[in-house]
């Protein structure tokens, strides 16, 4: 095992490193031969030159087009995915006013409504239904007439609702686009 570098490798290291391996001058490729340093430098740069070529030849480059379009779906999802988030509050929010008109209005049947159907009278209050719905009505606009104040608490629930009820409709259109 020699320990010292021969003068020729450096030489050959810099045919390679500048690319002009594997043509090189016949006496440098006799000693090449014969020294066994020399000869693996040489093999391993041949190694390496193969295994690039390879790597180089089967590596597909993507089109600029492809990547283009791939940023631009993602930039899109990210988008999408933005505007979801408020829109999922919304859906809560609606969700959570509905559930807790439905227990308002089941507390309101237990404690009231359950007392109509089982008196002896109920069909009289069905009959008289008509009646006291016209006459509950002009009691409600007579008394939104005698203070306005009243008004602001049919028409704010009102209005509330059917903003909610619209930005649903929006959503649920535009989602199917």
């Amino acid at each position: 095992m020699n320990l010292t570098s021969c003068p020729h490798e450096s030489e050959l290291r810099n045919l390679i490193e500048h690319g002009q391996w594997p043509v090189i001058e016949p006496n440098l490729r006799a000693h090449m031969n014969s020294c066994c340093s020399c000869g693996d430098l040489a093999l391993v740069a041949e190694a390496f030159q193969h295994a690039r070529a390879v790597t180089i030849a089967t590596a597909r480059p993507v089109s600029p087009g492809i990547l283009w379009w791939r940023a631009q779906l993602r930039r899109r999802i990210a988008a999408v995915e933005r505007i979801g988030r408020p829109l999922l509050g919304a859906q809560l929010f609606a969700l959570a006013v509905t559930l807790l008109s439905g227990l308002g209005f089941a507390v309101f049947e237990a404690r009231h409504g359950v007392a109509w159907f089982t008196s002896a009278s109920w069909r009289d209050w069905f009959a008289q239904l008509p009646q006291c719905a016209t006459q509950h009505w002009q009691n409600l606009f007579s008394s939104l007439q005698a203070d306005p104040g009243w008004i602001w608490m049919v028409a704010l629930p009102a209005s509330a609702t059917l903003a909610l009820l619209g930005g649903v409709a929006v959503y649920l259109a535009t989602d199917r686009q």
